[in-house]
C-alpha cells in the first residue's frame, strides 16, 4: 500500500471516530468540529478523564499543557487539585513556606509557583552541594534565590552539622 493511501485511510478513520463520538452526543458534526475532536481530547472526553490525564503530568509538562490551547488552559486553571500533588512534593523541602502560603489562602497552584525554585535551591544547599565552595565566583548561577532569614538559618544549621 502506498504511503499516501495509509494517510488517507488514517484520516478517514479519525473522521469516522470523531463522527461516531459526535453522533453519540447527538450533535451534527461540522468539518471544524471533526478537526477539533481529533486534536482536543478535553472536549472529546468527560472532564474526569481529562483531569486524570493531566494529573499524570510532571510540573513542566502541566505548565506546557496550559499553553497548548484555550480548552486545556481553562481545564487546568479551573482545577486547583492538579497542582496539589506537586505542591506537596515541594513541601518535603519547604514545609514552613508551603504551610504559611496555604494558611494565607493561596491556591495550590500559586503556592507551588511561589515555592518551586526556592525548594530546588534550598534542597541543593541542605544536601551539601555547596559545602566546599570557597568564593562567590565558584557558585553556580542558580544557586541563589531570595529566601527569608529562617530558611538561611536552616541552611546554616545543616552546614554546621556537617
Amino acid at each position: 500500500m502506498k504511503k499516501g493511501s495509509k494517510q488517507t485511510t488514517s484520516r478517514r478513520n479519525k473522521q469516522t471516530v470523531a463522527s461516531t463520538t459526535c453522533k453519540k452526543l447527538s450533535i451534527q458534526p461540522s468539518e471544524q468540529m471533526i478537526k477539533t475532536c481529533q486534536r482536543d481530547f478535553v472536549q472529546l472526553f468527560p472532564l474526569e478523564v481529562s483531569l486524570k490525564v493531566f494529573s499524570e503530568l510532571d510540573i513542566q509538562s502541566l505548565c506546557n499543557a496550559t499553553m497548548t490551547c484555550k480548552s486545556w488552559n481553562q481545564t487546568i486553571e479551573n482545577c486547583d487539585d492538579l497542582w496539589k500533588h506537586h505542591c506537596l512534593t515541594v513541601r518535603a523541602v519547604c514545609q514552613r513556606e508551603i504551610d504559611d502560603d496555604r494558611g494565607n489562602g493561596y491556591s495550590w497552584k500559586v503556592t507551588l509557583l511561589r515555592n518551586y525554585w526556592k525548594s530546588k535551591v534550598k534542597y541543593e544547599w541542605l544536601s551539601g552541594k555547596y559545602s566546599n565552595i570557597h568564593s562567590r565566583v565558584a557558585l553556580p548561577e542558580k544557586s541563589m534565590y531570595p529566601m527569608d532569614v529562617d530558611t538561611w538559618g536552616e541552611i546554616l544549621e545543616a552546614e554546621l552539622e556537617r
